[in-house]
């Protein structure tokens, strides 16, 4: 770039783009610039200044990836629990000893029964089972089929299997996808053999594979007969693990939840209230988590662009020099370099949460899912549902362009500021 002579009344325009130089001439003749024109200006300039903002840019967009994919992962799995956690039954009476879960007798089952305002009462059979020599392990459930309730919901998972022609086998049973990967990596068979606390040996055949949509919790699954399942866990034929039974009146809840306790000692009986609050709690944790993460992310992130911006470059420094001595106000050089930020912000946050989009939703957010949803049991590709909080995406537009924003800016206009003269050496 090179100065206009003041001597020889000659300008010579220090701009080497058509553009520029149309654009610094309007305003040296007195022409007013309007903000379409300071826009247009920014979009040349950022195109012929590409490869220094490349670094900045890229970090950007890495910031912009990691959080939004966090969003995006939380929200999917709250919203995924939460709904399903509608579904689930009103009441869970367990049996607590020593904060262990014991069994209970199965003539429990009547005395809810006889309990005014309960319906739907399922006796449920289930446990996690270690496979051998692995450090794995699989949720077994066992289905009273004949049970209404059981049979409903249970053709609510499977989907379209033939319930008919699952019932004709006694040793079948329905697995989640990760089982059904498992065992033809491991046995090259469509069966699994367990062994009871007797040392009985217990084979059951798959029938079929649970849906990919309910992967999410029951990838791990296995579902089969009550009776298989008392077997495989060494229960009498007059035990189950608990009951879960409806109240359609919330006014009677309490009440009935204190006759229930009634009726044996050291029953723990759990509403939907409650469960929907440990939910929230936990995703309230989580949220506050998340936050000072982004926090700290940020911190760095401002730290790193006020640095950069601090030191402008030489040739940045004369061109807002030259431009100022041209007849630029300071604001319309703040309004340039702002015009030229917002794109970069915008572009940044565009394009990461684009990826964060694909990477959770499309590709199952390989490695970070773990984090949130564990690793003990066996690996599974989870199909998770899109669900997008745009409040807290607005939020973090907000923190990211703050920050992005006032360390641009505030470098610049210092250099605006100052004597035209000094920047342009």
């Amino acid at each position: 770039m090179s100065r206009g002579s003041a001597d020889t009344g000659k300008r010579v325009i220090p701009l080497t783009l058509s553009f520029r130089r149309q654009t610094v001439w309007d305003l040296s003749t007195g022409i007013i610039m309007t903000h379409r024109k300071i826009v247009l200006f920014a979009i040349d300039n950022l195109g012929a200044e590409l490869s220094r903002y490349r670094g900045i840019l890229l970090l950007s967009i890495l910031l912009v990836f990691i959080i939004s994919s966090v969003i995006f992962l939380t929200a999917s799995l709250r919203y995924t629990l939460l709904e399903a956690l509608d579904a689930e039954p009103d009441f869970v009476v367990q049996k607590v000893v020593a904060d262990h879960q014991k069994t209970l007798p199965a003539t429990l089952g009547d005395g809810i029964v006889e309990i005014a305002g309960t319906t739907k009462i399922t006796p449920r059979v289930y446990g996690r089972y270690f496979l051998e020599g692995m450090q794995r392990s699989i949720l077994v459930m066992g289905v009273d089929f004949l049970d209404e309730q059981s049979h409903r919901i249970l053709e609510e998972i499977i989907g379209k299997t033939d319930l008919n022609h699952f019932l004709s086998d006694r040793h079948a049973m329905i697995v989640g996808r990760s089982v059904a990967a498992w065992m033809r990596e491991h046995r090259g068979e469509k069966q699994l053999y367990f062994v009871s606390p007797r040392g009985k040996r217990i084979r059951l055949k798959q029938y079929a594979v649970l849906p990919e949509n309910s992967a999410l919790f029951s990838s791990d699954m296995v579902l089969t007969r009550i009776e298989n399942a008392r077997r495989i866990f060494g229960m009498k034929r007059s035990e189950v693990s608990d009951f879960s039974f409806n109240a359609p009146n919330e006014i009677e809840w309490e009440l009935i939840k204190v006759k229930v306790a009634s009726l044996a000692h050291g029953l723990r009986i759990v509403d939907k209230k409650e469960s929907r609050k440990v939910y929230e709690e936990m995703f309230n944790f989580s949220g506050s988590f998340f936050i000072g993460m982004l926090v700290m992310m940020l911190i760095p992130f401002g730290m790193i662009l006020y640095q950069r911006y601090a030191q402008v470059y030489t040739s940045e420094m004369r061109m807002i020099g030259i431009l100022r001595a041209t007849g630029w106000s300071i604001g319309n050089v703040l309004m340039l370099k702002s015009a030229e930020t917002v794109m970069l912000i915008l572009v940044g946050y565009v394009t990461g949460v684009a990826l964060a989009y694909l990477y959770v939703f499309t590709a199952g957010a390989p490695g970070l899912a773990s984090v949130f949803l564990g690793a003990w049991n066996l690996p599974a590709a989870y199909q998770f549902t899109p669900h997008i909080d745009f409040f807290v995406l607005a939020s973090v537009f907000l923190l990211y362009a703050l920050p992005f924003s006032a360390s641009v800016l505030f470098p610049v206009w210092k250099i605006a500021a100052s004597d035209p003269v000094k920047a342009m050496r």
